[in-house]
């Protein structure tokens, strides 16, 4: 987990735009993508020519033909700006590249490509501060602490790595509540209220909902006798 206020982010110009049909990347996550498009394979050289930042946005919703994939379908208006911390360029020009989520921030205006670049970018402003005040988070960190280390989200690996996490005062709590985001929530839809929301509070609020429902969704399965299941099966 890096401290993200080592990279900066300029807003003063527009940021290239790469949309995907669901939220791919949160501020703290590393994520690996394949980047084969040749709009998008400019879009990488481009950002590589520069600070190496790209915007990963959402489809408002999925393109319903290839014809309208390949034009400007409308997206939604939280993006997380990412930081290419890695690549590689392929002999046939694909890319495959590491890309560590910054910030969030939200489309003020897009910028449609042009005869000289093929992919779109978009002028953004940040959503809240990414990393909140730790007093003010406190006791959302040792009740995070509590919920991961005991009763039911006990049983899960994840859930016990972040704990150990926890322990560690140099994290702060605002970057534990991004890997407990993207490692232990997968519903799409809460993954992007998580990716608009700028308030930190509001943001536990939806994680909390949350690991209150994966913890009773594994209190049902208990009392299935997880410990009759198949060789392979796990509670992660």
């Amino acid at each position: 987990m890096s401290d993200e206020t080592t990279i900066q982010v300029n807003f003063g110009r527009p940021m290239p735009l790469f949309p995907l049909d669901q939220v791919a990347l949160l501020p703290q996550q590393v994520r690996p993508l394949h980047v084969f498009e040749p709009r998008y394979r400019q879009m990488v050289e481009h950002a590589l020519d520069g600070a190496g930042q790209i915007a990963l946005a959402v489809f408002e919703r999925r393109p319903s033909d290839q014809a309208e994939y390949l034009g400007s379908p409308t997206i939604r208006p939280a993006v997380c700006v990412g930081q290419i911390v890695q690549h590689e360029k392929l002999p046939d020009g694909r890319y495959n590249i590491l890309v560590q989520g910054i910030c969030r921030a939200r489309v003020l205006n897009e910028v449609p490509p042009d005869d000289d670049r093929l992919y779109r970018a978009a002028m953004l402003e940040p959503i809240g501060a990414e990393n909140g005040d730790e007093g003010m988070l406190g006791s959302i960190r040792g009740r995070l602490e509590s919920c991961l280390s005991e009763g039911e989200l006990a049983h899960m690996r994840r859930a016990r790595e972040i704990a150990e996490f926890l322990r560690n005062e140099r994290i702060p709590t605002s970057a534990l509540m991004e890997v407990v985001s993207f490692t232990m929530i997968t519903d799409p839809a809460v993954q992007y209220r998580l990716l608009s929301e700028g308030d930190p509070l509001a943001r536990w609020e939806i994680i909390s909902h949350e690991l209150d429902g994966l913890e009773r969704l594994i209190r049902i399965a208990s009392k299935q006798h997880p410990e009759e299941w198949p060789k392979g099966c796990s509670w992660n």
